[in-house]
């Protein structure tokens, strides 16, 4: 798309018949190519802006690198193929009797996978010709079971304790056994409902006006507010945990760091205050959400005080600016960033952005072979430097070329992504020189889904004390899927045994020493031995 000068250029010929001189009508004519240009720079940069907004619309958000053509994939129907080329498929006639049924007859247990934990209620189906007077007939031979998934409306149940009152003769005094221990004095809530509540509210985004409405389902009445008060005094619980698992992260070699936005508190009357969670990833699968009220710098130093390795995050300027003035600190960067600006340039400059996505997906490719052949350390390391070093080498070098382009100017998409990876080039190969530095943040990206995920069940949180406690329950969740607990199981046990455990062990209630320590054998509530019973 080009600009239309023609006016400009009957403007100059207007001004020759008024007598101009030859100098100024070229110092006009330089003054309308500068002008053209930056019109131009401005209009390249607008379409691609907007191709970049209909894609985040009505195209596909995947970043994955699309895949080469196989050889051995049949071409669809409406693919165009090559001059020449036979067009017709071969197909051979079936017969009916050798035709197979679209879908094979189901059965018994087809499509349902059930470990011993799950409950399971037998019915037993007697033919009716045993009950008839013909029963001596018949000779039982075995039986054939059918197994169908069912559920009731609700799962809710309550504990009836009855104790019994006593009197002793010799002095009349009445007795009276103390009711069992629960979480929270005189509380109608036991604590398989508490771990429950929780659950379901931040690992299944359940909010409470759902399990509120749920619980009138079942036949219960107790109130929204009760039930946010449990909620409030259950992760408060917690906090020594999430403190205990912060320090832990902190003593990391490697750290992944990044933020992600949440609405917290009320900023104005009708506007809700932007804060922020500061994703921590430790080495041993921990994470932890720490809340701030904004995304300014100064909260990377508050945070990370004290930790000492190697820091792994994207291209914010404010880690960068941490790292710069913190002793003895690596600061990593992630290539997966650097790789959505080129994914972005594939409408502006198809070809050369293409030629850089390659270059990413090798690395990958190399990676993904470190993991298939389980090396580690110096083989890692080694195996880095013969396969993945000659890639970042061509490829930064690919970059220095390119942005002496004349025909990228600085608005342009590839530009952009171009001046990005060079500026952190630095941090971009510092996986290279440690086998520990990951080659992305993307575990971390994973471990924060949550978040986004809750923004759109429960939308915000009503203040900034409510945004910290949800850090702090969703950080032992997601750490529990770490390591591949149960985060009902886990908040049971916890709920039970932290007031109860020594304050200076009480690292080992974060999940990942519960594990060993606690999970053969973690502590039951009396809903679960009922069930048992």
């Amino acid at each position: 798309m080009r600009v239309d000068n023609s006016k400009e250029h009957k403007a100059l010929n207007d001004l020759d018949l008024c007598g101009l001189s030859p100098q100024h009508k070229a110092a006009f004519e330089r003054i309308l190519d500068e002008q053209q240009r930056a019109l131009q720079d401005q209009i390249e940069s607008l379409k691609s802006q907007l191709e970049w907004f209909k894609r985040q619309l009505f195209g596909e958000k995947s970043e994955r690198f699309p895949l080469e053509a196989d050889s051995r994939q049949l071409p669809m129907p409406w693919e165009v193929h090559p001059e020449g080329e036979d067009q017709k498929v071969a197909t051979q006639p079936v017969r009916a009797h050798e035709r197979q049924p679209k879908r094979p007859p189901e059965e018994d247990g087809v499509g349902l996978r059930f470990d011993e934990t799950v409950p399971v209620e037998t019915i037993e189906i007697i033919p009716p010709e045993l009950s008839g007077k013909d029963a001596d007939q018949y000779e039982i031979l075995g039986t054939k079971e059918t197994h169908r998934l069912a559920r009731r409306p609700g799962s809710y149940f309550v504990l009836r304790y009855v104790r019994t009152v006593i009197k002793r003769k010799s002095d009349e005094k009445i007795i009276t056994p103390p009711p069992p221990e629960n979480i929270f004095d005189r509380s109608v809530a036991d604590v398989s409902f508490l771990a429950g509540m929780l659950v379901d509210k931040f690992a299944y985004h359940l909010p409470l006006y759902r399990q509120h409405q749920m619980l009138a389902d079942a036949g219960i009445t107790l109130s929204r507010t009760t039930l946010t008060h449990l909620t409030h005094r259950s992760i408060a619980l917690l906090e020594p945990i999430y403190d205990a698992q912060r320090r832990s992260i902190l003593r990391s070699k490697v750290l992944a760091m990044d933020e992600t936005p949440i609405k917290a508190g009320r900023e104005k009357k009708g506007k809700m205050h932007r804060g922020y969670y500061w994703p921590m990833y430790g080495d041993r699968d921990e994470v932890v959400f720490c809340y701030r009220d904004s995304r300014a710098g100064k909260h990377v130093g508050e945070l990370l005080a004290g930790f000492e390795g190697v820091l792994v995050t994207d291209g914010y300027e404010a880690y960068a600016r941490y790292a710069a003035s913190a002793a003895n600190l690596t600061h990593a960067l992630c290539w997966a960033h650097a790789r959505r600006g080129f994914e972005r340039s594939l409408d502006a400059e198809p070809g050369l952005a293409q030629h850089a996505l390659e270059m990413i997906a090798q690395l990958y490719r190399h990676e993904d072979a470190i993991r298939e052949n389980e090396f580690i350390g110096e083989k890692k390391l080694g195996y880095r430097a013969r396969h993945s070093l000659p890639v970042a080498d061509a490829f930064f070098a690919w970059c220095d070329r390119q942005s002496l382009n004349p025909a990228l100017f600085p608005q342009h998409p590839l530009a952009k992504a171009i001046g990005y990876a060079l500026r952190r080039q630095p941090g971009l190969r510092e996986f290279l020189c440690d086998p520990e530095i990951p080659l992305d943040t993307n575990h971390l990206e994973r471990a924060l889904r949550p978040i986004p995920l809750g923004r759109k069940n429960w939308l915000f949180n009503w203040t900034e004390i409510g945004a910290e406690w949800v850090g702090v329950i969703q950080s032992l969740i997601v750490t529990c899927r770490l390591h591949e607990i149960n985060p009902y199981t886990y908040l049971v046990d916890v709920l039970q045994r932290v007031s109860q455990h020594p304050a200076s062990k009480v690292e080992e209630l974060t999940p990942r020493l519960w594990k060993t320590q606690f999970e053969p054998q973690p502590l039951h509530s009396d809903a679960c031995k009922s069930i048992t019973a």
